[in-house]
């Protein structure tokens, strides 16, 4: 998710540099329209841009600016792309990617989108231009930008289980992982097995050492008898005798 988040900023960092050129860009894209003789429809799609580039480009500053453009779709594009990587998916982001997959699309028709506040992009253009030329290509940048947010506000509050592990494992994969551990760790606690032989040596030698002990205990028995024995008559406390 960092790395998300890290691509993301620099994506906006090179989009304030390009916001800071919309007139350059308004230009660029007037002059390769007149250059196509394709004045009449509007600016709809980011293979329009594409096109004018590639085929009605006559100065370096017109193609700056509008590969500037298409760097920062393409961009947008695959970290669409890393999105659905790092998360398992639900109703909720799987409709925001999809939404910004089809706006970045080259075949898509951007006329009829607008960005709206906080955003200022089509209020730069005069009326005739935001409504009839530029104000879809010029709204396209910061509206998939403001659903990549969403993105990334809506799977925070996921819990984590749901989310892909950095080596491109599942949720479930981890998922049963943390249910097999206890049965794995109660394996690693179960003592090795013994050996027969070593369980035969055990045993005989515990029976040697019963018998021995037996045997001292059977000895120390008759040296007390055979010591009772030896005392003969009725004892006598000691004392001078008559």
């Amino acid at each position: 998710m960092n790395e998300v988040k890290e691509a993301l900023r620099n994506i906006e960092q090179n989009y304030k540099l390009f916001l800071q050129q919309q007139f350059t860009f308004i230009g660029a894209l007037q002059r390769t329209r007149e250059n196509a003789h394709d004045t009449i429809r509007p600016v709809a799609s980011v293979g329009q841009v594409q096109s004018y580039m590639d085929h009605h480009c006559n100065n370096s500053t017109d193609r700056r600016i509008l590969n500037m453009f298409l760097n920062i779709c393409n961009d947008l594009s695959k970290l669409c792309h890393k999105l659905e990587t790092v998360h398992s998916g639900n109703n909720v982001t799987n409709g925001i990617l999809e939404r910004c997959k089809l706006l970045l699309s080259h075949s898509n028709d951007l006329s009829t989108i607008r960005a709206k506040y906080p955003h200022d992009v089509v209020n730069h253009l005069s009326c005739d231009e935001a409504k009839n030329h530029y104000g879809g290509v010029v709204s396209l940048i910061p509206i998939v930008l403001d659903c990549m947010k969403e993105w990334v506000t809506h799977t925070e509050k996921l819990p984590r289980h749901v989310l892909y592990n950095t080596s491109g494992g599942s949720a479930i994969s981890e998922k049963r992982a943390r249910q097999d551990a206890p049965a794995r760790a109660a394996i690693s606690q179960t003592p090795p097995s013994v050996h027969p032989e070593a369980q035969t040596s055990t045993s005989n030698k515990d029976g040697v050492q019963a018998q021995g002990s037996m045997h001292v205990r059977k000895k120390n028995l008759n040296d007390t008898e055979n010591h009772s024995g030896k005392l003969k008559g009725p004892w006598k406390p000691p004392g001078r005798h008559a």
